[in-house]
């Protein structure tokens, strides 16, 4: 059989539930360039600094040249960067709501009213 129809606060609360908005504070655009880049500028640092130290032991191979350089290349934590995951629709509609009304700009309606409201349609409902 299908699957019953959801009513439209049903789906509004699972769109505050489930929907993701970029809070990172740049334009959502531009992360499409700049995740890319900021992956990519520490894995080549990493590259950089290994080919460094292996680069000063070549010569003779002997076991103090070998164990000096990597230990040299063990001692330097490597650079690392990892994307921070977009908030959901709801916590984003409740900060705003609340810088609002922390600015005195909600003039229509009590804010912390709107606030309440947000927070009960994001309730999810039972699937």
């Amino acid at each position: 059989m299908g699957r019953r129809r959801r009513s439209p606060q049903e789906k509004k609360a699972l769109s505050y539930a489930k929907d993701r908005r970029n809070n990172y504070g740049e334009n959502d655009k531009s992360s499409r360039k700049n995740i890319a880049r900021s992956k990519k500028f520490p894995h080549r640092v990493n590259r950089r600094n290994a080919s460094v130290v292996l680069e000063a032991a070549t010569g003779v191979l002997d076991e103090v040249t070998g164990a000096a350089a990597e230990e040299r290349l063990l001692a330097r934590r490597p650079k690392s960067w990892k994307k921070w995951s977009d908030a959901p629709l709801g916590e984003v509609v409740q900060d705003s709501l609340r810088r609002r009304v922390d600015l005195g700009r909600d003039g229509r309606e009590s804010g912390t009213a709107r606030i309440r409201r947000v927070r009960r349609r994001m309730r999810q409902p039972a699937e």
